[in-house]
């Protein structure tokens, strides 16, 4: 009998000593967000593979908010009671205004990242056929992007339905980020028709930017074939980096002068040692509309807008690349008015197909993909066509590493025979380090929703 009382005082201890060490435990870690497969109405925990990335069992899942009645028996049954409580009306969050005092130190990082209300304001002009291309860079900028953005789509006539009826066929947990206005080719100062035939079709437009979009402060244009490998909210940080006389950026055309066009054959004057391309170019339009220019024109000098044709009409005969070479014209008698990017952030096949030049890329990864040239659409350059298709063909809810890393290492294995293939650590480090953080911010505002 003695025994028995003594094997029973046992292994209630060990009991107790089990149920303190779970009650432990489950205090430490929050309880895993919950996730819904498609047509399904049983709820799953998030499970996760090497490198934090999603299990390939639930590649095909998406984090979402638990079901109205479901909610208080699921926070019920597995969130522990905090003080204080916060409210757990959806709409009234509010992770702007700090009322995540609670937040454990892990995840504080996160949330602290999520977005403010500023809107970032991105440009892109196109005529003839580029329409897809354009399609295709602004879901790059929606797929990637925290804050909310105004698209300001300079078309033709013809393509304003075009883009109407492709911007509507995107599910609306993506059209919500974002607001656009398809404006008219216009062209305020000279002849329209000529503006318009400078190098490329339209491509002249971004010249009239400061005059027509009156009412933005900033502004960041690109050209139809870039594509953004990290969110848009990270190159607009750099106009924090503007000092008291910058007004724009951009990105040297070339990295090594020997090599560069406008140090070899350019017949007018251009920026630095290389020159600047203007595929990317983020912009104070507000500082452009208040300034007055030093040029080779008049000893003065003159504002934006009354600037533009003159300079054209004195160099038409001598430029090559168009509204690019005027705008080297400008900022090689107005240097401090420049901030120069990195490469990383303007990465064109010059950066590759010689020889890998392009440091900041070799360090961090390419940012910002700039296809010129036309390298989507043919095969002289496969590792920028890769990169192209497998955006374009990313279906928006999927799981970015499931449907759109994975095919995009697949891809690059066929393009080790270029030189720009034998370097795709470049083209793949930055985008692989934004998808984790995107699912990552993902999960941690879901856990937030529930916790809270």
């Amino acid at each position: 009998m003695k025994l028995y009382c003594k094997v029973a005082a046992v292994l209630l201890c060990l009991g107790a000593l089990l149920l303190l060490y779970l009650f432990v435990g489950s205090a430490e870690e929050p309880p895993p967000p919950l996730l819904r497969g498609a047509g399904d109405t049983r709820w799953l925990p998030v499970s996760s593979g090497p490198g934090g990335r999603a299990h390939p069992l639930f590649a095909h899942l998406q984090p979402v908010r638990a079901a109205p009645e479901e909610e208080g028996a699921a926070a019920a049954a597995q969130i522990p009671k905090r003080e204080p409580r916060l409210s757990r009306n959806p709409g009234k969050r509010s992770l702007a205004r700090g009322k995540f005092a609670n937040v454990r130190p892990g995840e504080q990082k996160y949330l602290k990242e999520l977005p403010s209300l500023q809107w970032m304001h991105l440009a892109v002009v196109a005529c003839g056929n580029r329409l897809e291309e354009t399609i295709i860079m602004l879901k790059s900028a929606v797929l990637f992007s925290y804050r909310k953005l105004k698209f300001h789509i300079f078309a033709e006539d013809s393509l304003k339905p075009e883009f109407e009826k492709k911007l509507r066929e995107w599910p609306s947990s993506y059209t919500k980020k974002f607001e656009y206005n398809v404006y008219p080719i216009a062209f305020s100062v000279g002849n329209a028709q000529e503006w318009k035939k400078l190098f490329k079709p339209c491509a002249a437009q971004r010249l009239f930017l400061p005059v027509i979009l009156k009412d933005v402060d900033s502004l960041l244009y690109v050209d139809t074939d870039v594509l953004f490998l990290r969110p848009i909210d990270d190159i607009w940080r750099f106009l924090k980096e503007f000092n008291s006389t910058q007004l724009a950026a951009m990105a040297p055309e070339h990295e090594i002068p020997k090599i560069g066009w406008y140090s070899r054959f350019a017949r007018h004057p251009y920026y630095g040692t290389t020159g600047v391309n203007s595929g990317v170019m983020l912009m104070n339009l507000t500082r452009i509309r208040n300034t007055q220019f030093k040029n080779s024109m008049i000893p003065t000098g003159l504002m934006w807008e009354e600037m533009l044709y003159p300079l054209y009409q004195k160099y038409k005969n001598y430029i090559t690349w168009g509204d690019q070479d005027l705008l080297n014209i400008i900022f090689y008698f107005n240097p401090e008015c420049l901030y120069v990017f990195p490469c990383q952030w303007n990465y064109r096949p010059d950066h590759c197909m010689y020889g890998s030049n392009c440091k900041g890329a070799e360090e961090e990864g390419i940012s910002v993909l700039h296809g010129n040239r036309g390298v989507y659409h043919d095969d002289k350059q496969p590792t920028f066509k890769a990169l192209y298709e497998v955006i374009r063909d990313f279906p928006f809810e999927d799981n970015l590493f499931q449907s759109l890393y994975y095919p995009l290492q697949s891809k690059f294995l066929d393009t080790v025979h270029t030189l720009c293939g034998r370097i795709p650590q470049v083209f793949l480090k930055q985008i692989e380090k934004t998808m984790k953080n995107v699912y990552e911010s993902r999960v941690i505002v879901h856990m937030a929703n529930y916790r809270y």
